[in-house]
């Protein structure tokens, strides 16, 4: 609701928001999970579904071809992470897990690879995605991140 509602982008004038945002120094206020060494989980601040984590590398590349077999391996950890996560604190049916590759294919920042690792629960969709190209959103950001942070220091 809070995006809904704002009348400001808050990476508005961010040039590259997943370059940038592990540099503001608070991972709360970036919706950033988890460090690692080459990659981060960060809260989707445009989410499918509550939950909605991106893996993200530091280094700003557009293909997965472009990755070092560090960064590749760390993402693949980072989506078992994310998922061990995700279990523990919501507790889904199941997850959509995948990258979205250039413009064509619904990138939205097609310079900087990211994955997506979507939990997803029986009976979550309905017409509005298909339909009405609206979502609903019933947990606010900085809520989900907390319950994430929780799980993962358990």
């Amino acid at each position: 609701m809070d995006y809904v509602t704002s009348a400001v982008d808050p990476v508005e004038g961010i040039k590259s928001p997943f370059s940038e945002l592990p540099k503001l120094g608070d991972d709360r206020k970036a919706l950033i999970v988890h460090r690692a060494e080459h990659t981060y989980l960060l809260l989707n601040r445009y989410p499918y579904n509550p939950g909605h984590l991106l893996i993200v590398p530091y280094r700003e590349v557009p293909e997965i071809a472009d990755l070092t077999s560090a960064e590749r391996l760390e993402m693949m950890d980072l989506v078992v992470l994310a998922q061990e996560m995700l279990r523990k604190a919501m507790r889904p049916d199941g997850f959509n897990v995948g990258f979205n590759l250039g413009r064509a294919s619904g990138a939205g920042i097609p310079k900087h690879l990211h994955g997506h690792v979507v939990p997803r629960w029986n009976g979550d969709s309905n017409f509005l995605p298909v339909i009405g190209k609206t979502r609903s959103l019933p947990q606010a950001l900085d809520k989900t991140w907390e319950v994430l942070k929780k799980a993962l220091s358990e």
